[in-house]
């Protein structure tokens, strides 16, 4: 029985196909076009599609011997002139038509539809449990009483554009809402807000999960990219939900974090 993994960008989908390398297990990767780099995954068992090439993914995965399907790291949503879909693609978009209001929606529509195909879809926190954001304070920096004081408000309100399926982010300053993320992702938020803030106290960065995510695909995920970008930006820290959101480089997030005395909170 082997794993098939639906690659978007960033270093997970690369780190399970090394995890699956390292223990013996067979696997296959389909990286999706204009998210995923094909050449990280070089002599392994893998193709590159585009998003709507429905009907050669699963065949991709049949041949394979595919039996369960982890799908993992950012997509930006293509137009559906921009997806090129298949023939099965077509089938499926006719099918879902516009029953969907977002992103989770249609993620969740996805993952039905594959499981109907006889696959079973896994979330990457039962392959990588390692990688799940624990709670409390993670670095030597630990946020003042000031910066604190505005958590549960970051989180609430982190929880509630998740709930109307607009992102999974926002930037607190204080009290103050910066900002909130848009399809733009974390990355831009940080580098729109910066220009917004003031100078009596560094922002936070807040990132949850949605309270309706499809929790098997999509987790929220930080890197050491958001570390740089945030002290790059003259950030104080990030606030990550605990048990709910994925730190793709723990190690290396909270060693340079120690370093540049930021901080990360699981909340």
């Amino acid at each position: 029985m082997a794993l098939g993994i639906i690659a978007g960008r960033g270093a997970l989908p690369l780190k399970v196909a090394l995890k699956c390398k390292e223990e013996g297990k067979d696997f296959f990767v389909v990286a999706l076009k204009g998210a995923a780099d094909i050449s990280s995954y070089q002599g392994m068992p893998s193709l590159e599609v585009r998003l709507g090439e429905f009907g050669k993914i699963l065949k991709a995965f049949k041949k394979a011997h595919v039996k369960e399907i982890v799908i993992i790291g950012g997509v930006q949503r293509p137009s559906f002139k921009e997806l090129l879909p298949d023939l099965r693609g077509l089938k499926f978009f006719a099918k879902v038509g516009t029953s969907f209001t977002g992103d989770n929606d249609l993620l969740s529509l996805a993952v039905q539809e594959l499981e109907l195909e006889g696959f079973k879809v896994v979330g990457i926190h039962t392959l990588l449990p390692e990688l799940m954001t624990p709670k409390g304070v993670l670095t030597k920096t630990s946020p003042s009483k000031e910066q604190a004081a505005f958590f549960e408000k970051g989180i609430h309100l982190a929880k509630e554009i998740g709930r109307l399926d607009i992102g999974q982010a926002v930037v607190l300053q204080k009290d103050l809402v910066l900002g909130v993320e848009g399809i733009e992702g974390t990355d831009a938020l940080i580098s729109r807000t910066a220009g917004l803030k003031r100078k009596e106290i560094a922002p936070v960065l807040f990132k949850v999960c949605k309270p309706n995510q499809e929790k098997r695909v999509d987790l929220p995920a930080s890197g050491l990219k958001t570390l740089e970008n945030l002290y790059q930006n003259g950030f104080a820290g990030l606030v990550l939900e605990a048990g709910a959101t994925l730190m793709a480089d723990k190690e290396e997030m909270i060693a340079f974090a120690n370093k540049h005395k930021l901080f990360i909170v699981g909340f």
